[in-house]
């Protein structure tokens, strides 16, 4: 298992990749796999045999290539003494490497892959299997050889809540347009209900938008947290009536929902990305086809069960489940190789993949 060299496993704040790496690495183990991790810092707090390929935390050089490329080339001259049945990379640019390997590789694509990420991924070796973290993602990178889609997974063992909360509505993400914090501010303000916006803002990106765009809307009917810590996040979860999540992107996943709805937190959102896919309307939580639908999704919202949003995530996006659909993709790629070459239309050599089942947790 190769894991972007920023944030630790699991993560002690923001880092949803790395948050499920530590999921499927627990799961893995489990079920009886040996798992060993590539990752940076000098400990791991999952069950894997983990192997540092830098002893400092890069999360300050966050969205740097380079520090990503050498820890890869690290984790490669280990990996090439064919100990390894398969690898599973969560980088961005480890799959550029992968066809020198002579272990079969599986990569999980967690970000949106349109732009210049869909054009990098197109070009990647077709013998590395790609993996989509949910059916909105294969659409926005339709065209993209995907061997599969596995849903991410969270563990439920967190205090979840019996009855609806009377508590502030929460906002939790990156402070960042896509997300949608500003509408966050307005649907509650028009709900006349408290608001908690807590985020990340570590990179400039961040920092200017929210000194620029957030801070000149705030008023006493709005709480800001700025780099929060988990334990922090998680006592938010279970305070808040629910999640507000008025997204303008087409978000791959959203662990935050997860997150919410396990600790009994329905979640209130517009339709963009993988919500539907996510939140059942009407029972685990409201979706908006737009924002001025928002306020009276938030007083709608009370109505529903606490035990039954914990319930979905229990059954539908569990850490066991994750990990079994990737067990089927880590065994057909193991046994495609070696795998026949093709002659691709550019001249370079592609080797044939073979055929996989579509693959959900069934929800």
């Amino acid at each position: 298992m190769i894991v972007p060299p920023y944030y630790e496993l699991p993560p002690s704040g923001y880092g949803g990749v790395e948050q499920v790496c530590a999921e499927l690495v627990d799961a893995l183990v489990a079920r009886g796999n040996e798992v060993t991790l590539f990752g940076a810092g000098s400990k791991t707090g999952t069950a894997a045999n983990f192997v540092s390929t830098v002893r400092e935390l890069q999360s300050d050089r966050l969205g740097h290539s380079l520090p990503e490329l050498v820890h890869l080339a690290r984790a490669d001259r280990l990996i090439e003494d064919d100990t390894f049945d398969v690898v599973h990379d969560h980088t961005t640019v480890g799959p550029l490497a992968a066809a020198q390997r002579r272990v079969p590789t599986v990569v999980t694509v967690h970000n949106s892959p349109d732009g210049e990420l869909g054009e990098y991924l197109r070009g990647i070796d077709r013998a590395v299997a790609l993996v989509a973290i949910s059916y909105s993602q294969r659409r926005v990178g339709a065209g993209l050889p995907w061997a599969a889609t596995v849903h991410n997974g969270l563990a439920t063992d967190v205090e979840s809540k019996f009855v609806p909360s009377d508590g502030p509505v929460l906002w939790l993400g990156r402070f960042a347009s896509d997300k949608g914090p500003d509408l966050a501010i307005e649907a509650c303000r028009a709900s006349g209900v408290e608001l908690v916006l807590a985020g990340k803002a570590t990179e400039p990106s961040e920092r200017r938008y929210l000194d620029e765009t957030v801070r000149p809307m705030l008023g006493p009917d709005v709480e800001l947290l700025v780099n929060p810590g988990r334990a922090r996040c998680w006592e938010l979860l279970l305070a808040a009536r629910c999640l507000l999540m008025p997204i303008r992107w087409e978000e791959p996943f959203g662990m935050v929902m997860l997150e919410a709805m396990a600790c009994g937190t329905p979640v209130v959102a517009l339709k963009r990305g993988a919500v539907p896919e996510v939140v059942r309307h009407g029972v685990t939580g409201m979706i908006c086809e737009d924002p001025a639908e928002l306020p009276a999704a938030i007083e709608q919202v009370r109505q529903l069960d606490p035990y039954v949003c914990a319930e979905h995530v229990r059954t539908s996006f569990s850490p066991d489940l994750m990990a079994s659909r990737y067990e089927r993709i880590y065994h057909r790629w193991k046994h495609a190789m070696p795998q026949t070459e093709l002659r691709a239309h550019d001249g370079r050599v592609n080797r044939a993949v073979p055929e996989l089942l579509p693959t959900t947790t069934g929800s």
